[in-house]
């Protein structure tokens, strides 16, 4: 379910809530995410801004929708709080892939 949120992205900007990724090992251990892995980030979009402007005035609609799972670079966002929950606000050319269910 997603929470709304009182923060309106600009532009070709979407906020992202994060989703925790930790591995289980065949065995059962948990590895819980590190920084010193190199790999694309997950999250839910919770906001979307109105696209991209370009230089002939014509707005490109943004290609996600509030709801859907997304992988995105993982040094790319920046990281905001509010109401004691992180955000990470990421440009829609950051965003690899969406996640189908």
């Amino acid at each position: 379910m997603v929470k709304e949120i009182n923060l309106q992205p600009l532009g070709d900007r979407v906020i992202v809530r994060p989703i925790n990724q930790e591995e289980i090992t065949k065995s059962g251990i948990v590895l819980p995410d590190t920084a010193e892995k190199e790999k694309p980030e997950r999250g839910e979009v919770v906001a979307v801004g109105s696209g991209k402007l370009l230089d002939n005035g014509q707005r490109v609609p943004i290609n996600v929708k509030v709801g859907q799972r997304v992988v995105f670079k993982k040094y790319s966002p920046d990281e905001i709080k509010m109401d004691n929950e992180k955000y990470l606000i990421i440009s829609e050319e950051d965003i690899l892939a969406i996640i189908k269910k």
